[in-house]
């Protein structure tokens, strides 16, 4: 009986062997599309989060610039998380194109250099602030029709 239940269970483990429910490369692909469809959905969130701040930043007395940096800091957090999820194959096609985003961020950025540049150029506040707001809202619209662009591409989330 002993002998009977032990060649029962090699054969069953045999089989498992054989016919694994899912080879490994599905499993890897389907955590990593799942992870990046995860990742490009916070990011978009940021996205609209910081453009609920740039919408509603006029009703602020005070603040307003450090609402809208640490907004900003979120989209750039959440595209460096995006990043991460990439696949190497997606790394290298996208290279180029990824590059393209990092440093629209990065000009994008620039423009709270130029509100404090305008206010230490003795520009209102108000003024600043509202091309600061142009400035973050135009340009972030264009950065995400080509990080939507690219995702599709690289098929991020597929």
């Amino acid at each position: 009986m002993k002998m009977m239940n032990r060649t029962f269970v090699f054969f069953i483990c045999g089989v498992a062997l054989l016919f694994p429910a899912s080879t490994p490369s599905q499993v890897a692909w389907s955590s990593t599309s799942g992870m990046q469809r995860t990742t490009l959905n916070n990011l978009q969130t940021q996205g609209r989060m910081l453009q609920n701040a740039i919408q509603t930043i006029p009703n602020y007395r005070t603040g307003a610039p450090d609402i809208l940096w640490q907004q900003f800091q979120g989209v750039v957090g959440a595209y460096v998380d995006l990043k991460r999820s990439l696949t190497p194959q997606q790394l290298y096609v996208g290279g180029n194109d990824l590059a393209e985003l990092d440093a629209g961020l990065d000009i994008i950025g620039g423009a709270f250099v130029n509100y404090q540049n305008d206010l230490a150029a003795g520009r209102s506040p108000n003024l600043a602030m509202r091309t600061l707001c142009r400035v973050l809202n135009q340009g972030m619209g264009v950065w995400f029709r080509q990080l939507n662009m690219v995702s599709s591409r690289l098929q991020v989330g597929w």
